[in-house]
C-alpha cells in the first residue's frame, strides 16, 4: 500500500491580482517544473499552521491565510499526495526570498497554463482560471 503524504500549498495573490508561481530546484524530484509553495505538514501540526511554517521556511515570508481553496489527491509510482490549498493575499510592502526555490514568476491567473506544473497542482491552476 503506498503511503499518503500530506501536505499544504499556497496560493499567494498580490494587489496585482498576479499568482506566486516558483520553480523547483532541477536537483528535487519534479526539478524543473512549477508549484506552489508549501509543504508537508508534520505530526501534530495543523494544516494552516503547517502552511505558515512552511512559507517562513521557504520564502522567509509571513503571511495571513485568507481562505481554503480546494483539497487535491494524486498518485505517484510510490506515494498518494494529498495537498490542501489556502489563498493568501500578498500587499506590495511584503518581501520574500527564496530559499528552496531556484527561480519565481507572478503571472495572471488566464496565463499559469504557459508554464509546466507539477502533476498535484493542475487541478488547481484549473479552478484558478475557469473558477470551478
Amino acid at each position: 500500500m503506498k503511503k499518503i503524504v500530506k501536505v499544504v500549498g499556497a496560493i499567494i495573490e498580490n494587489e496585482n491580482k498576479e499568482i506566486l508561481c516558483t520553480l523547483r530546484p532541477k536537483d528535487k524530484s519534479l526539478g524543473n517544473m512549477w508549484e506552489f509553495p508549501g509543504g508537508k505538514i508534520e505530526s501534530g501540526e495543523e494544516k494552516e499552521e503547517a502552511l505558515k511554517r512552511e512559507l517562513k521556511e521557504e520564502l522567509n515570508l509571513e503571511i495571513d491565510i485568507d481562505r481554503y481553496f480546494m483539497e487535491v489527491e494524486k498518485e505517484y509510482e510510490n506515494v498518494i499526495i494529498n495537498l490542501t490549498c489556502y489563498i493568501c493575499k500578498f500587499s506590495n510592502n511584503m518581501s520574500f526570498e527564496l530559499k528552496e526555490h531556484s527561480g519565481f514568476v507572478w503571472l495572471k491567473r488566464e496565463n499559469l497554463t504557459s508554464l509546466v506544473w507539477v502533476p498535484t497542482d493542475y487541478p488547481i491552476v484549473e479552478k484558478l482560471i475557469n473558477g470551478k
